[in-house]
């Protein structure tokens, strides 16, 4: 199990959480490392355990799951965050994303497609569905919460593939084998693209991609 995906639950329903720890303990690279049904009993486990990923209930008794994702950012920004909900909210989604989220998934969601969910987030991928992804953006543009338009004429064609890839989810290692650069030119070239876009997180530089429609097609 060493090379096992390390997953730390946080739900405040004790049937939810054993039936989420039965379910993807199924698969053989998943292995749940604790679990908690507080915000504060979820900080002190994630910090003991260094867990790869956190999936976390967006609703819990002391606070929310998009709380304590930022905490968790703050303290160990390694570390992903699949936020699990219930509820359709479009405010929660962009305050989730904001917070760091690299993923967004209702409970309605099938075992097998959570399983791989968690495995995708692990590698690098943000889980975000496009069209609740696009109904965010735009409301964060309403409201004025970014200073920034989403106008890709004013990133040149590279940035444009880049950030596109970036939409698609893909790793670093992933756009520079796509785009035959190495992964430090990626690195950099992403750096360069939050601080143009106004924006801290790679899952907010996602989302302005699906907001553009960009595409990685190349030259």
């Amino acid at each position: 199990m060493s090379s096992a995906v390390r997953v730390f639950l946080v739900d405040d329903h004790e049937v939810v959480r054993r039936g989420l720890r039965a379910l993807l303990e199924s698969d053989p690279d998943l292995e749940v490392v604790g679990e908690a049904g507080t915000v504060a009993e979820g900080l002190d486990g994630i910090r003991e355990t260094g867990p790869d990923v956190a999936v976390l209930d967006a609703r819990l008794p002391d606070g929310s799951g998009i709380e304590l994702c930022r905490e968790i950012k703050s303290l160990r920004p390694e570390i992903r965050a699949l936020i699990l909900t219930s509820y359709d909210d479009d405010v929660a989604l962009q305050s989730a994303i904001l917070a760091g989220a690299d993923g967004y998934v209702l409970k309605e969601i099938g075992g097998s497609s959570l399983i791989s969910g968690v495995r995708a987030v692990a590698d690098g991928h943000s889980l975000i569905d496009p069209m609740v992804a696009i109904r965010a953006m735009e409301r964060m543009r309403e409201s004025a919460q970014r200073g920034v338009e989403a106008d890709p004429s004013s990133l040149t064609p590279q940035q444009q593939r880049i950030l596109a890839l970036v939409g698609q989810g893909l790793t670093n290692r992933e756009i520079a084998d796509e785009l035959f650069l190495s992964e430090k030119t990626v690195k950099n070239h992403i750096t360069h693209l939050l601080a143009r876009l106004g924006v801290k997180r790679r899952t907010q530089a996602a989302l302005l991609a699906a907001q553009m429609g960009l595409r990685a097609d190349k030259d």
